[in-house]
């Protein structure tokens, strides 16, 4: 009898003392937390505009920090157009445009399969350049880091 009383006694307490914990915060007015990004703007405003970066106008190209690191785009991108049917950057990087034009070549790694099997044109997986190289810019870091460049690369 002692123990399904005490029994009692406890579960009783712990189903009143969320309305202990309710009770208590009621007397504190409620306080909205302020969420910002990194760069200091409130998330609760407009999205930013995507345009809000700036475009750098063909500079020397930054030298890359990791083994297999895609080469960053040393010069803007903006209106250029890949679609489907239509590759902008091809107009210099083609391998029978890039002589004429100074740009680097397209990898031969952009004319293989998975399977290792050679396209004569680039394969679709690496036809949309942008899903992995983006243009390059000076930006600050947004948050501190310790990062090294590879040991290769140095």
């Amino acid at each position: 009898m002692k123990t399904r009383n005490l029994m009692m006694i406890c579960v009783t307490s712990l189903l009143l003392a969320p309305l202990s914990l309710l009770a208590a915060n009621e007397a504190k007015p409620f306080e909205p937390v302020k969420l910002q990004t990194l760069r200091g703007t409130d998330i609760s405003g407009p999205e930013a505009n995507s345009e809000n970066f700036k475009n750098e106008r063909d500079v020397a190209p930054i030298p890359r920090d990791f083994v297999q690191q895609p080469p960053l785009i040393p010069h803007t991108t903006k209106g250029y157009n890949i679609t489907k049917n239509f590759n902008k950057c091809m107009d210099c990087h083609a391998w029978s445009r890039y002589k004429e034009t100074g740009a680097t070549k397209v990898s031969l790694t952009h004319f293989k399969s998975r399977e290792g099997s050679e396209f004569s044109n680039i394969s679709p997986r690496r036809y949309f350049c942008t899903q992995c190289h983006v243009p390059q810019t000076d930006a600050k870091p947004l948050v501190a880091n310790k990062f090294q460049r590879a040991d290769g690369l140095r």
